[in-house]
């Protein structure tokens, strides 16, 4: 079952197109990570979804119905900015979500900033840029809410105080909640989210389950004496999804039989084959990257 879904999105800024056409479905109890390029949209969907933008077309749905007023006692949001009162201590901030949500659970909050070594005295505007992301992020956890919306919800942070965003994320899709985030370190990413979806320049690139997108594929690297080399018609094989150059190193994409092309890229002058396991960051650059190459090169050219 789908706790949001975001059929046909589109929003612009004048000319300017910041989502084009995304559809994406959010499982209920998964943890969701939304990646993508500086600019690509991510943030835009975030307001879009929370109704903080207009969407220029397209729809948003939460459990198949659209966002309401009331809905807003189920739904955690940490923005990519700081949206703390300066003027106001951690505690009355506390305080301020004791009232607001019925849900808040005051000595949860407090434990958790506990765990971040935050003062509740202290004022906002005393805090570092991390702690203030970890101040707002003990917050959205005690709301005890079913669907966290956070944006780069470990910006600023150390990285022991990443680890333990990822934790709370983890555990709290444990529980029951949905959690839909977003961040530039991909291997974060990989850490908690089970399933994904990349946005480049507004549009959807590439979307699914994390295991999904790796089963079965390798990459099989090799280097080679000179960028004047061919691969002899290796890259017409349906089995290659495809063929990046840089330099003397040839990396292949490969849907199975990856130890075949082992052999094949060293009869042809390859060193160091080796066989490379796909991760997550090669899944996002093969997605918002374009190749280097994807037919033979031959003396530097391409074939």
């Amino acid at each position: 079952m789908s706790i949001v879904t975001i059929s046909h999105l589109r929003k612009t800024y004048g000319p300017y197109t910041a989502v084009n056409d995304l559809s994406i479905d959010v499982p209920e109890g998964c943890v969701f990570g939304l990646l993508g390029p500086n600019g690509a949209g991510k943030t835009t969907t975030f307001k879009c979804m929370l109704g903080l933008a207009r969407p220029t077309s397209g729809s948003i749905a939460y459990d198949g119905q659209p966002l309401t007023p009331a809905k807003f006692d189920t739904i955690a949001y940490v923005p990519e900015r700081s949206v703390l009162y300066d003027w106001m201590t951690v505690a009355e901030h506390v305080e301020m979500q004791r009232r607001a949500y019925a849900s808040f659970e005051v000595k949860h909050a407090h434990e958790l900033l506990a765990q971040f070594n935050i003062d509740p005295r202290k004022k906002t505007r005393a805090l570092s840029k991390g702690m203030r992301t970890a101040t707002m992020v003990a917050l959205a956890i005690a709301r005890k809410a079913d669907l966290l919306i956070l944006d780069e919800p470990t910006s600023g942070l150390d990285p022991i105080n990443q680890r333990h965003v990822l934790n709370l994320i983890i555990n709290e899709s444990a529980r029951g909640a949905t959690v839909i985030f977003s961040s530039h370190q991909i291997g974060q990413v990989e850490r908690a989210a089970e399933r994904i979806a990349v946005i480049d320049r507004g549009n959807l690139a590439l979307e699914g389950a994390v295991d999904d997108l790796k089963a079965g594929r390798k990459i099989v690297e090799a280097i080679f004496p000179s960028e004047a080399l061919s691969l002899n018609g290796i890259s017409r094989d349906g089995r290659i999804l495809r063929v990046d150059r840089s330099g003397r190193i040839v990396r292949l994409l490969v849907s199975n039989d990856s130890a075949e092309f082992v052999a094949k890229l060293e009869a042809l002058g390859g060193t160091g084959v080796r066989i490379v396991d796909l991760n997550l960051e090669d899944i996002f650059l093969y997605a918002v990257a374009p190749q280097e190459t994807t037919a033979d090169v031959v003396e530097g050219a391409i074939k």
